[in-house]
Order: structure tokens, then C-alpha cells, then sequence
């Protein structure tokens, strides 16, 4: 009986000590960035603003769609970092290869949550 009651115990301890990691899904970006993207642009021009498509369908080559999705995990959530989800940039291309419209734009927001606010603050060491 006491075993019981002790595996039992400790398995209710051990339950409320679970860790979950931060799940980002897709390719974050901020309205800065999309709002860079403009009518009459090439593939190429597209990718190197804002990087490569999340679903880039083959039976559909003209159309590119940027998705994310975030879950934020233990410590994100200590943190009152919020959820993300709904962000669906889709850019169309003609058949001559450069954009010809862009939809979505109100779904990607100002700055992306969970995310650092610049690599230049991450990659900038102070002088030796």
C-alpha cells in the first residue's frame, strides 16, 4: 500500500515538470520585409528579400506561399510570448516570371514574437 501510495505521489510530482520547446513552423517575416516585395519583381529579386517559399507547389509554379506558425513553449510562455498563427503571404508570379499580385500583407504583423530583433545585435562583439 505505502508503494502504491509513493508511485503514485511521485508520479503527480513528476507530471508538472514537463518542458516544451518553442515550435516555429515556416518562414517568419515581418511587414517590413513583405512590404518589400512589389509588382514587377523577379523570382530571384523575391527570394533574396525574403528567402525561400514555405509551399512552393509544383502542379502550381506561378504562386509561392510564405506560412509561420508559432507555438511558444515553457519558457516562451513564462515570457507572455503569444501565439502566432494565420500569417499566409501568397505572391503570384506571370509567365514571364516576375510578381504580378500579393496577397496576405495584413496578416504579417509589425515584429515577429520569439524571434531576436536583429542579427546585427547578436553578431555585434565589442572591440578586443
Amino acid at each position: 500500500m505505502q508503494k502504491l501510495l509513493l508511485s503514485v505521489l511521485l508520479t503527480l510530482s513528476i507530471s508538472g515538470c514537463v518542458y516544451k520547446i518553442d515550435i516555429p513552423q515556416g518562414t517568419p517575416l515581418t511587414y517590413a520585409q513583405a512590404a518589400q516585395v512589389k509588382v514587377g519583381m523577379t523570382s530571384q529579386q523575391v527570394r533574396f528579400l525574403i528567402g525561400s517559399p514555405t509551399i512552393s507547389d509544383p502542379l502550381n509554379p506561378l504562386r509561392w506561399d510564405y506560412v509561420y506558425n508559432y507555438i511558444p513553449g515553457t519558457y516562451a510562455k513564462k515570457a507572455n510570448i503569444p501565439e502566432s498563427n494565420g500569417q499566409h503571404l501568397k505572391i503570384y508570379f506571370n509567365q514571364s516570371g516576375t510578381v504580378s499580385q500579393i496577397e496576405g500583407l495584413e496578416t504579417i504583423p509589425k515584429t515577429q514574437q520569439g524571434l531576436p530583433g536583429s542579427k546585427e545585435a547578436i553578431l555585434t562583439a565589442p572591440p578586443l
